[in-house]
This record gives structure tokens, C-alpha cells and sequence, in this order.
């Protein structure tokens, strides 16, 4: 765990002063004060994150993190276990929902092997981080060692640091892939807020309502069997958890470190985001939620988060297609700061004062 402390000791809480400045500089742009509603929020929220007041988002990233689950062994999918490489592939030829939405809003997509059982031509483009070929079924056994949650948090924090380095990255955006991942994304909801499992369990794919209720049956039993510590995370992460979301909240927490904005997708990337708030909760202050996912438990995830979602488009494809399409909005917002004309340089009369 030191080095995860040591991440989590450089998130420090965002500065009230430059959401003073934001506010003062929107207040004098050529509009009426509060007229760009939510993109105000954002652009200030950003200003504070990148500590200036005309931030500017180049280089955007988004890593898809692809893990596959012991637990699909109990029939809580639709789809077999083996699309998780079959959509990786796909990822790694450009041929998804994510990549066609990273294209159109400029960003890169980078996809991370936490745990796909099967393995993957490095040569491919895809970066291996494997912790283990697929977690165990959480229905008899822990997901993975307290070891292995541990590792699966520092690959992530690792990722972001890696691509970093090369160039500094302005805005990243979380992403996931594994078949069967909305289950151990329900048992975290589930176990860290002391919600029932029928209040947080969707119906991911699309499974019919006879699986859904299995699944919810699942996921009781293993919080009864495993009891997972809410107050320890990584307790959390390692019995009833995955690969990719461990992942997910380590580049979530580093992003924070580096001040960059972390932008998560749908239901799997806010599992996430709830193991690293559970570590650092100063970190959910770095955090965007893009949209509002279909999944049932999504809304309370972001409630528990205190994260109002930019979009509802009623998605819930995953991959980081929420978050692709968010970060175009944030961008926007954060040009609005940086290059709109003040009433003074654009020479137009202010509103009366009354």
C-alpha cells in the first residue's frame, strides 16, 4: 500500500481562490450572468483543477480497461465470457462504439489487459497489466487476494503515469470491458453504501427477468458469505471486486495527483471511482460523471459520489463512449473561460443594475 499512499498524499483539495477567479471572469464575459448553466460549473471546476484560469485540454485520453470474471461462470450474462477478448480485438483494430466517439472528439484510446483470460499480442498496441487470467467466482471464493486488489490499483495508477511521461496528458477518461463486470460493479455499490442488492442490480446486457433476479440472489449471498469491510476498500475490491476496477480507480487516483481531470463513463467506471474515493475522498473532486447510465444503480452510485452526470442519453454500451462524448463538453466549457471576450475588450454595455 505505499505507494498508493504516496499517490493519495499528492491529492490535496482543490483551491476555493481560483473558483473565485472562474466566477469573476465568467460573471464579465459577453453574456448574462449563469446563462451557460452547467458548463459554468465545469469550466470553474476545471480552472481550479489545472490551477489557472485559461486551462486548455490537448491531449485527451482514454484508457479501456478489459478484465474477465469468475463470476460469468454463474449465468449473469447474456453474452460469453469469450467477447471480452472478441471486443478487446476490436478495440485494438479501431472498430468500436469508443473508438469511432475518441475519433470524433479527438481523444486516444488506450486499452489495458487487467485480467483477460486469454492472452493478447503485445504487438497489438495494447498495454498488458494482467493481474491474473479472469478473477475467481466470488460466489464461492474471494475475487482475488488482497495482493492482487492491491496490484490491480497500482497497474492503473501505473498506466496513467506511463502515458503521462511521453506527454502530459489534459483530460483522461476512464473505460471498461469484461463480461459479467455490472455484477461485482452492484456487490461494491451494494457493500459500500449498505444498499440492498435488488436496489443496485441491473440488468446489464440485457438479461431477462428470471437471470436478473438470479444475479440479485447472487450477489446477497456472496456480501453474506464474504462480508466485505465498507471502510476498507481494498477489502472490498478483493472479495467481491474485479481487475479492470481496481484499474480504473488507480488511474483515477493518479490522474488526481498529476491535477488532471478524470472523467468516468457509466455504472463499471463509478465502481471505480467509488474504490478510490473510499481510499482518498478528496479525489471525487477531480471527478466528471459524463452521463447517467441505464444500469439501475448507477443514479445512486453518483448520489453517494455527490456527482451530477453531464449527459442522459440513456446508454449504457460502457467502453468510455459516455465519457468520450463528456469530454467534448468540458472542453467546450473550458474554451468558454479561456477564449470568450470580456463586455470590456468586446466593447459591449453591461446589463443595468437595478
Amino acid at each position: 500500500m505505499t505507494r498508493i499512499k504516496d499517490v493519495i498524499d499528492k491529492i490535496s483539495p482543490l483551491p476555493g481562490e481560483v473558483f473565485i477567479k472562474a466566477q469573476e471572469r465568467l460573471d464579465n464575459l459577453t453574456k448574462p450572468r449563469g446563462s451557460l448553466g452547467k458548463m459554468e460549473e465545469v469550466a470553474k471546476r476545471i480552472a481550479a483543477i489545472k490551477g489557472k484560469l485559461n486551462p486548455c485540454l490537448k491531449r485527451k485520453v482514454i484508457f479501456v480497461f478489459a478484465g474477465d470474471h469468475g463470476i460469468a461462470k454463474e449465468g449473469v450474462s447474456t453474452y460469453p465470457q469469450e467477447v471480452t477478448y472478441q471486443m478487446v480485438c476490436n478495440f485494438l483494430r479501431g472498430g468500436a462504439g469508443i473508438n469511432v466517439l475518441a475519433k470524433h472528439v479527438g481523444a486516444e484510446v488506450i486499452v489495458v489487459d487487467m485480467g483477460v483470460i486469454r492472452d493478447i499480442d503485445p504487438s497489438s498496441g495494447i498495454k498488458i497489466k494482467k493481474i491474473g487470467k479472469g478473477t475467481r467466482n466470488f460466489l464461492k471464493e474471494e475475487a482475488m487476494s488482497r495482493e492482487q486488489a492491491i496490484q490491480s490499483i497500482e497497474a492503473g495508477m501505473e498506466v496513467f503515469e506511463e502515458e503521462y511521461k511521453k506527454v502530459p496528458i489534459d483530460i483522461v477518461g476512464m473505460g471498461d470491458m469484461g463480461i459479467a463486470n455490472t455484477t461485482p460493479s452492484s456487490a461494491i455499490l451494494a457493500a459500500i453504501t449498505g444498499r440492498d442488492p435488488q436496489e443496485v442490480t441491473g440488468r446489464g446486457t440485457g438479461v431477462n427477468g428470471k437471470i436478473w433476479q438470479k444475479k440479485v440472489k447472487i450477489i446477497r449471498e456472496a456480501l453474506n458469505f464474504h462480508h466485505p469491510d465498507p471502510e476498507d476498500p481494498v477489502d472490498v475490491l478483493a472479495k467481491i471486486g474485479g481487475y479492470e476496477i481496481g484499474g480504473i480507480a488507480g488511474c483515477i487516483l493518479a490522474a488526481a495527483a498529476s491535477k488532471v481531470p478524470a472523467v468516468i463513463d457509466g455504472f463499471i467506471s463509478t465502481a471505480g471511482a467509488l474504490i478510490a474515493r473510499q481510499l482518498c475522498p478528496h479525489v471525487v473532486e477531480y471527478v466528471f460523471a459524463s452521463h447517467l447510465s441505464a444500469e439501475k444503480g448507477h443514479i445512486l452510485a453518483l448520489d453517494y459520489l455527490d456527482l451530477s452526470p453531464l449527459l442522459d442519453l440513456n446508454m449504457r454500451l460502457g467502453e468510455g463512449t459516455g465519457a468520450a462524448l463528456a469530454i467534448s463538453i468540458i472542453e467546450a466549457s473550458a474554451k468558454i473561460l479561456r477564449e470568450m471576450a470580456t463586455f470590456e475588450n468586446a466593447g459591449v454595455s453591461r446589463e443595468k443594475t437595478r
